[in-house]
């Protein structure tokens, strides 16, 4: 399903009466609406970094639901596509944070490489309509696998953006991992602080003060 070792993880989970609902009832929405993301990028997170790889996870609410935009990594558009607010002040607290260029293009692909899981709560939304598919399931499955992160013995980092971010992320054992929490990037929150939050440097000094090797977080321009 994956492709990797999350297979092996998550394969009690897929198994289980209410993913098997969450399937139909995704068929059924696919086949009605225009849903985001496409069927082939729907678990692109967990396919681009395995559980064994995964270093940091940064969690978002549901999918981007504007027609191109998401594409299964949560905060992430393809190239071309038009970067969208609350990625542009990522970007800009990356480049305060790092002093690393701001790229060209919206796709966070390099990050899913470096071992960061951009993990949404919720991975399918309809068309235009925010949350639309909140409470199908999703939530159960994505807590099953902050679980499973949680459950891990080498330290990593949960960063936390939002009071739902926050809520999601709230049973995860502080004294093995770190969490950093600060208020949404997007518009509406960024300069309650996440503006000024320094999270990209923050998650490297935890690795490498655990003798890991930190995220390389300067995406290269297409």
């Amino acid at each position: 399903m994956f492709g990797n070792d999350w297979d092996e993880v998550l394969k009690e989970e897929t198994h289980k009466p209410y993913f098997e609902e969450l399937r139909y009832a995704l068929a059924r929405e696919y086949k009605q609406y225009t849903v985001y993301p496409p069927k082939d990028k729907l678990f692109s997170a967990l396919k681009l970094t395995p559980y064994s790889k995964t270093r940091v996870v940064i969690l978002g609410q549901d999918p981007y639901h504007g027609a191109g935009q998401a594409h299964g990594l949560s905060f992430s558009v393809e190239p071309g596509v038009r970067i969208p607010p609350s990625l542009r002040n990522i970007y800009t607290e990356l480049h305060n944070d790092l002093g690393v260029p701001v790229p060209n293009h919206g796709s966070l692909l390099h990050w899913a490489e470096e071992g960061v899981l951009m993990l949404n709560a919720v991975l399918t939304v309809r068309e235009g309509q925010p949350n639309s598919h909140k409470g199908l399931g999703w939530e159960t499955f994505t807590d099953a696998i902050m679980e499973k992160l949680n459950e891990r013995t080498e330290p990593m980092v949960f960063i936390l953006w939002g009071s739902h971010a926050q809520l999601k992320g709230a049973s995860i054992d502080r004294s093995r991992h770190k969490v950093i929490q600060s208020p949404h990037p997007s518009p509406f929150s960024a300069h309650r602080g996440f503006l000024g939050s320094h999270p990209f440097s923050q998650a490297n000094s935890y690795l490498e003060s655990h003798g890991l090797t930190g995220i390389d977080w300067s995406i290269p321009n297409v």
